[in-house]
């Protein structure tokens, strides 16, 4: 059994990059890990207020993983595992990778409109120093497709 690595913001494509692995793990037995990043803060501002800025922004991004892995356990009957991690996007999902050799598959949405967003670009444009398959759902996929595909 692996797990399924899903990094989760508010956006429909992470959330239907979810739903795909949700589906995926039952299907294979496997489960799901939710991973959220917090960017770290661009601006500098009185220690207390920036103190409290990246509190704000670690607790949302707490409360948007804790949102989506209900979901997923009121759907699948299964808690995935949640992480919040606070850095440059790209380079905690590597760390990540790293430090869990058993994700089967990093599964990320692409935007249905524009850019198909960082974490896409950056993975798409580096698949062959993966430690796994990358799984790039497209943006406009509908749900009923995402649901057949993943159970396939």
């Amino acid at each position: 059994m692996g797990k399924y690595l899903v990094i989760i913001d508010e956006t429909d494509e992470a959330r239907k990059a979810l739903r795909f692995a949700m589906r995926w793990a039952q299907a294979s037995s496997g489960s799901v890990q939710i991973l959220a990043i917090v960017q770290p803060q661009n601006f500098n501002a009185f220690g207390g207020v920036q103190a409290t800025i990246e509190q704000e922004a670690r607790d949302r991004a707490e409360a948007i993983a804790t949102s989506a892995a209900g979901n997923v356990y009121s759907e699948s009957g299964k808690m995935p595992n949640i992480a919040v991690k606070v850095g440059e996007a790209s380079r905690i999902v590597r760390d990540y990778l790293t430090e869990h050799p058993d994700v089967l598959a990093l599964v990320l949405g692409a935007a249905s409109e524009g850019p198909p967003g960082p974490l896409v670009s950056h993975f798409s444009a580096h698949t062959g120093s993966l430690p796994c398959p990358l799984v790039i759902l497209p943006g406009s996929m509908a749900v009923e497709d995402v649901d057949r595909i993943a159970g396939a």
